[in-house]
């Protein structure tokens, strides 16, 4: 009797598994009744020897198709939250407009094998009939805590949104997550660390120090930086040619920006108008549009910081020593949204469409006498967007409304575009502070109409006097 070995058998675990000790020391941990006589033969104990059952008896093992099922549960949230993961990373890593974008890809590339981890760790826990692996439970936690952020993240992304698929995964993967994170709780996943408040406090502490990071380099820093465009005409050399009635004055125009953040240029104007120079700025019948154009080409070109474009346009004034005009003025308009916003590819530039082939795609809403138009599908800067908004498009017309043609930009989704209000051509202005859609009125240049007149005949006097 005193050689013989006291085999005990204890209570089941969170997991379902029966520790089985041998003289005091665990040899491994059972699931079922064959599972336990094979721990017993290898230990060289023979069968019918007496066992001690602690905690439950005999009869009490687990079921293996319940156990088998919140397996597949567990590794099903896990793989729906590490696809979506894996093609946001994966995009965002090497892709996104900005460096704290393609950060923020990493992390989320990191987050998604920690997913495909927590699947092997859900068959290590539930499936594993050998000895398991100690920090299973707790690799277990973290997936399910990232899989309840990611689902938030979604959600809160969503917010004025239409509801499309990635809602639904949001809504899914929240309420999968929540029952999982309950589960494993009661089930205290944790045991096997060794000081879980510790790194409980560690992970809370590094999620909240990384959320901050990506909240100022995504949200602030983007926000506070705004575009600083600068634009304007100035008038130079004039000529009237000898027997002619037509003057041509050269224009210089120019777009610079002068700001750290760059844009695409989506369309230009400038005016030139002739009139009275007692009513500076004001837009009446009394000026007289002489000659209006774009200066910037191709549309849809970046600008970058510190970068100008400047243009010499040579504009012709009809009779001109007809013209009773006080004075004469330029002026210029550029429409641009940030790049660091906005994916726009060369599709745009070269979408122009006018004349007869523009009148067959009117539709009900459009911006009447529109002369021509530019349209493209834009994305966001960051797949993380382009998943959880709309496809949004972008349309910008050029219009001829009397003395003052102008430009109309509109971004929406499309076939749910605004309807152009003449009084009101900027309703959409979510979309306009979501992409940072700018308007730029460069200051107006004026010079006298008769000094400039004079300039011009002086200069062919002195140009027959050199002949």
């Amino acid at each position: 009797m005193a050689n013989t070995r006291d085999v005990s058998v204890g209570a089941p675990d969170a997991a379902g598994r029966r520790q089985v000790l041998i003289d005091g020391d665990p040899v491994g941990k059972a699931r079922s009744p064959g599972q336990l006589r094979r721990i017993l033969h290898r230990a060289g104990v023979p069968s019918g020897h007496p066992v001690y059952w602690r905690g439950a008896d005999c009869t009490v093992w687990p079921r293996a198709g319940w156990r088998r099922t919140i397996a597949l549960g567990m590794i099903a949230g896990f793989v729906a939250t590490a696809i979506p993961l894996f093609q946001i990373g994966l995009a965002d890593s090497g892709n996104a407009l900005t460096y704290g974008g393609r950060i923020a890809g990493v992390t989320v590339l990191v987050a998604a094998v920690v997913e495909v981890v927590a699947v092997g760790a859900a068959v290590n826990y539930w499936y594993w009939n050998g000895r398991p692996w100690r920090y299973s439970g707790a690799v277990l936690l973290a997936g399910v805590a990232i899989s309840l952020l990611c689902s938030i993240s979604l959600l809160l992304l969503q917010i004025g949104e239409h509801f499309n698929k990635y809602t639904a995964v949001g809504i899914v993967l929240g309420v999968w997550s929540l029952l999982a994170l309950t589960g494993l709780v009661r089930c205290k996943a944790w045991k096997g660390l060794r000081n879980p408040r510790r790194i409980a406090v560690g992970a809370v502490v590094s999620a909240v120090l990384a959320s901050a990071n990506l909240a100022y380099s995504q949200i602030y820093l983007p926000y506070v930086t705004t575009p600083l465009i600068q634009s304007g005409a100035e008038f130079k050399e004039a000529s009237l040619p000898k027997g002619q009635s037509r003057m041509y004055v050269t224009v210089h125009l120019y777009v610079k920006n002068a700001g750290r953040v760059p844009v695409y240029i989506l369309d230009s104007i400038y005016w030139v108008h002739g009139g009275p120079a007692n009513i500076e700025g004001a837009r009446t019948s009394r000026f007289e549009l002489i000659y209006d154009g774009a200066f910037v080409a191709p549309v849809g070109r970046v600008l970058n910081p510190g970068e100008e474009i400047a243009q010499d346009e040579v504009v012709q004034v009809p009779d001109a020593e007809k013209r009773k005009f006080e004075v004469i003025k330029a002026q210029t308009e550029v429409y641009a949204i940030r790049e660091d916003r906005v994916k726009m590819g060369p599709d745009y530039s070269r979408s122009g469409k006018g004349g007869k082939d523009l009148e067959r795609e009117i539709d009900k809403g459009d911006p009447p006498d529109a002369k021509y138009r530019y349209r493209a599908d834009i994305s966001n800067s960051s797949e993380i967007l382009n998943v959880t908004r709309d496809k949004q498009r972008i349309t910008v017309w050029r219009t001829a409304k009397g003395e003052w043609p102008g430009i109309v930009v509109d971004v929406s989704p499309p076939g749910e575009r605004i309807v152009f209000d003449p009084l009101y051509p900027y309703a959409n202005e979510k979309a306009i502070d979501r992409y940072g859609l700018t308007q730029v009125r460069g200051s107006m240049v004026e010079t006298p109409y008769a000094e400039l007149l004079e300039k011009a005949r002086a200069g062919e006097k002195g140009t027959g006097q050199g002949g």
